[in-house]
């Protein structure tokens, strides 16, 4: 089976994704945050590394995960109990972690939103979501408006389940923006910058009566759900750049 350098990958990726351009969350670190020996044969995506993905990594005889949410996100804590088991199957089966989070939400080819876009045919999008100085979504404006109802339909389609609707606005969806993950919190930015629809993961409680307000309709399609685009993304583009298998990890939180 071909091999390739882990760091040659680690390069591409880097100076593909830019991650020195994203202010992330404290903690959260893009990159490459777990070595392996130095070379790599089989690529796994998915969306969040834990002790459940790196087995499920290891079965499938994966040498480097791509994922979304990383290792680290909170103050260090004692690697022991399940936190132990972690690393010594990682290190056991000889696995690297290369965890990209904002910049792989916000990529205008193989980031989230604009892959999530893709799949629901929306057609041409522009930057959308600005936060820090970089974008984190898309938007597109379409010629024809879609009915909320068949929105959602599509929706249900792509994520292979209904979402939630919160029916804000007008029954027609013609400016619709898409920030995936955990942005509900933030719709009243998205209303700002001018769509009268906003597709995300989740949000609050709050929210409902937030979107009846803003006059925006607001559909959650769950955070895991809408943040499997990205990682798959950059699984197939490392695969086809070096030549390499690659497989996807599904392993969905239900929120």
């Amino acid at each position: 089976m071909a091999s390739v350098s882990l760091d040659r990958i680690v390069r591409h990726c880097d100076l593909l994704l830019q991650p020195e351009r994203f202010a992330d969350y404290e903690r959260a670190w893009n990159g490459l945050q777990v070595a392996n020996r130095g070379t790599v044969r089989r690529i796994a995506a998915c969306v969040d590394a834990t002790l459940a993905t790196v087995e499920m990594a290891a079965a499938a005889g994966a040498d480097l995960m791509v994922v979304h949410h990383g290792l680290f996100w909170a103050q260090t804590t004692p690697w022991t109990g399940r936190r132990y088991e972690l690393i010594r199957r990682l290190v056991e089966a000889d696995i690297a972690i290369y965890s990209q989070h904002l910049p792989l939400d916000g990529h205008p080819r193989l980031g989230n939103a604009a892959r999530l876009a893709a799949a629901l045919q929306l057609g041409r999008c522009k930057p959308f979501f600005s936060r820090k100085g970089v974008t984190l979504g898309v938007q597109a404006t379409l010629q024809r408006p879609l009915r909320r109802e068949a929105l959602a339909a599509r929706l249900a389609v792509v994520l292979g389940a209904a979402p939630t609707v919160l029916p804000g606005g007008g029954p027609d969806c013609r400016r619709i923006g898409i920030c995936t993950g955990g942005a509900g919190a933030e719709l009243e930015q998205a209303a700002a910058e001018g769509v009268d629809t906003f597709i995300t993961g989740e949000g609050p409680h709050w929210t409902f009566a937030l979107a009846e307000e803003a006059g925006i309709n607001v559909f959650y399609g769950g955070h895991y759900a809408t943040e499997t685009f990205g990682v798959k993304a950059l699984a197939e583009n490392i695969a086809k750049r070096f030549r390499l298998p690659w497989l996807f990890l599904d392993r969905p939180t239900g929120l």
